[in-house]
């Protein structure tokens, strides 16, 4: 994962697995379609059922992405099996809800994860089923401070951590605190930062990622001749989390096309 200019090769995150029309967010079936666009990171959220099995679901209520109502902590596993997903126009689908289980056996040999827990959800119990599954080498564990970093490292040394550095200071922090370069993807924020920061980073080895979910995504959508997904990784954006992948897609291929870029890792 070490950013050097020799193997640069801007990927998508598919922000809660990329959904469109007819596939849920956070859903298998959707990670699957995503794949198809592009070589891809997943990017999808955990949560826990009653009974304490780590299923993938981003709101703390089911109503607005199944056919549930209300908390998704008061049913479960085998509640929350009798819900169908719906996708975000609010059309039901056939899908349902995984467990974090079934997306990391999915996942081998296919994508990239980066993995977001939601209410209270246990580091240690992630890292537990990642290194079940031996997973290890495809999964990125998302961190929302530097103490949260600190505790993944000194549980997992060899994982992965998204971290947020929108300044110079917050990798210092980091670094204080024992993580060590080798092991940040850093997270810079929902709007571009300056030339600089990336520059910053890629010096120390470090891949960034940008989020484009929200304001970026609705900008690209609004003016497509701009290319805005084209310029954010001429910038300096190695990832970027989009739920836009159809026409991120089309200018990431652009983009590798005219850099002349390829991986030794993607088929």
């Amino acid at each position: 994962m070490k950013w050097t200019p020799e193997n640069r090769y801007p990927l998508i995150s598919a922000h809660r697995g990329g959904p469109m029309p007819g596939f849920p967010e956070n859903c298998i079936e959707t990670f699957e379609n995503a794949t198809q666009y592009n070589p891809m990171i997943i990017e999808f959220d955990i949560a826990y059922s009653k009974d304490s099995v780590m299923v993938i679901m981003h709101d703390d209520q089911l109503d607005r992405t199944s056919t549930g109502k209300g908390p998704i902590g008061n049913y479960t596993y085998e509640q929350l099996r009798t819900f169908n997903l719906k996708d975000n126009e609010g059309k039901e689908t056939n899908f349902k809800i995984p467990t974090l289980d079934s997306v990391l056996s999915w996942s081998k040999g296919k994508v990239l994860l980066t993995i977001d827990l939601k209410r209270g959800v246990s580091y240690a119990k992630v890292i537990e089923k990642v290194r079940q599954y031996k997973v290890e080498s495809n999964s990125i564990i998302i961190t929302y401070n530097a103490n949260q970093a600190q505790e993944v490292h000194r549980l997992a040394p060899e994982l992965m951590i998204s971290a947020s550095v929108q300044k110079k200071s917050d990798l210092k922090r980091l670094n204080d605190l024992g993580v060590p370069n080798n092991r940040i993807v850093a997270f810079v924020g929902v709007s571009a930062p300056d030339k600089e920061l990336y520059q910053f980073l890629h010096v120390k080895g470090i891949t960034t990622i940008l989020g484009t979910m929200g304001n970026i995504d609705k900008s690209a959508i609004a003016s497509p001749a701009r290319n805005l997904y084209y310029h954010l990784i001429n910038n300096g954006a190695d990832i970027l989390s989009s739920d836009n992948l159809p026409q991120a897609s089309e200018q990431f291929d652009k983009f590798r096309y005219n850099k002349k870029l390829s991986s030794a890792n993607i088929n």
